[in-house]
């Protein structure tokens, strides 16, 4: 007979990922074990193969689901004509709390890719391909002149990327400069480099 999900089911996968983002981050995924991952989560080996398969699984989910965030952060906002510079220095700075909220993810993003299965690893590539298309298109509609140059456009949009990307090694929200601070200058530097 099957077992039944319990009414906390999502809400107990949505823990393990958050505690397997951090237990990769911190230890690596080759070195974490199946059982350091239920111990930091503190249930069974066999509790946790109820709601994951393999550890790979996991580790698919904690960047899925972080990448789910951002492209809904990126695709899905409501664009407006009015004032774009104002909408994308918008974007960045929801885009920096996101990735410094999501420090263990982003990291795990960053490191730990080449871990999955390829039909994994391409889903999840396709994901960042999108969210990266989507920061082009808008810079392209702000700066038309970078419709002639897309090689130039990819490399400048590649290092906005790589700006916030890295956050997670050394930006602290108690220091001298504030998130959304730092997220002006992330889009201000974007910007000239493109005007």
């Amino acid at each position: 007979m099957a077992r039944t999900q319990a009414a906390d089911y999502d809400q107990k996968r949505e823990t393990i990922t958050a505690k397997a983002a951090e237990l990769f981050a911190t230890k690596g995924f080759a070195a974490a074990s199946v059982s350091d991952l239920a111990r930091k989560c503190k249930i069974s080996k066999s509790l946790l193969y109820h709601y994951y398969p393999s550890k790979e699984a996991v580790l698919f989910a904690a960047m899925s689901d972080h990448m789910d965030t951002l492209v809904h952060l990126v695709c899905d906002r409501e664009r407006t004509k009015s004032d774009p510079e104002k909408e994308f220095h918008a974007l960045t700075r929801d885009l920096l709390q996101c990735y410094t909220g999501a420090a263990h993810h982003q990291k795990i993003l960053l490191y730990e890719l080449s871990s999955l299965p390829a039909a994994q690893r391409k889903e999840i590539i396709e994901k960042q391909r999108k969210v990266i298309g989507e920061v082009e298109a808008l810079l392209t509609d702000m700066i038309p002149k970078t419709k002639t140059d897309r090689t130039k456009l990819r490399a400048k949009v590649m290092l906005y990327f790589g700006m916030m990307n890295w956050t997670h090694t050394w930006f602290k929200a108690a220091g001298q400069i504030s998130r959304n601070e730092l997220a002006d200058e992330i889009a201000s530097t974007t910007l000239r480099s493109l005007k």
